[in-house]
């Protein structure tokens, strides 16, 4: 009677983790046919379109796959990257096919679907270094906090995967050691700005 139970209990777990990977599988990468009911494209707009996304879904999916493939040594910050560079070159491409306005739309529309580095971003390294005068060494010493703080909190992913209130707990914990570390080589006046340049920074999640 126990194995049976056990059996069982095994059993619902497994369907669990099944429905639960299934979810996610949906929930990965941008759902471009959303797009197509927000705006009206001819139809040699659409079939360019339909293109487009799929070429650039499936170069997508191959990095994931090769990434996967890792293991437990899957590097999620040089996926990242590689993801961001895609979805540049899906921009260019799509700009030929959409005109202004649409452009304007999807660009929007897929930053906001779009998972995001969980870092500074480049504009808001340049915006901090311009205002806060900083020399080579302090951006440098900012560069390689904000790089820290990006590889430990995805090197902790599969501790908060699925789990957003744990996700935020890391976030929170990491971006208090990245300001700690930056703190060390700015002056008082220096830190007092960066912490109010940075201060609505915080996990962004996908609409």
């Amino acid at each position: 009677m126990k194995k049976i139970v056990m059996k069982s209990f095994f059993a619902i777990a497994l369907s669990l983790v099944v429905m639960s990977c299934s979810k996610e599988e949906k929930k990965r990468g941008v759902d471009y046919a959303q797009f197509k009911t927000e705006v009206t494209m001819t139809p040699e707009q659409e079939k360019s379109y339909d293109e487009i996304t799929k070429k650039y879904a499936d170069l997508g999916a191959q990095n994931f796959e090769a990434a996967k493939a890792q293991g437990a040594q899957m590097d999620r910050v040089a996926l990242s990257i590689k993801n961001e560079e895609l979805r540049a070159k899906q921009s260019e491409e799509m700009s030929k096919v959409l005109d202004a306005p649409q452009m304007e739309k999807f660009n929007k529309f897929v930053d906001s679907k779009s998972r995001k580095r969980p870092r500074y971003n480049n504009e808001l390294l340049e915006k901090i270094k311009t205002e806060l005068a900083l020399s080579e060494d302090q951006f440098a010493m900012l560069n390689a906090a904000n790089d820290a703080f990006e590889k430990s909190f995805f090197d902790a992913h599969d501790i908060y995967h699925g789990n957003n209130d744990l996700a935020k707990e890391y976030w929170t914990k990491f971006d208090a050691q990245r300001k700690e570390a930056v703190k060390g080589v700015f002056t008082q006046e220096q830190n007092e700005k960066f912490l109010d340049l940075v201060k609505d920074q915080k996990l962004k999640e996908r609409e």
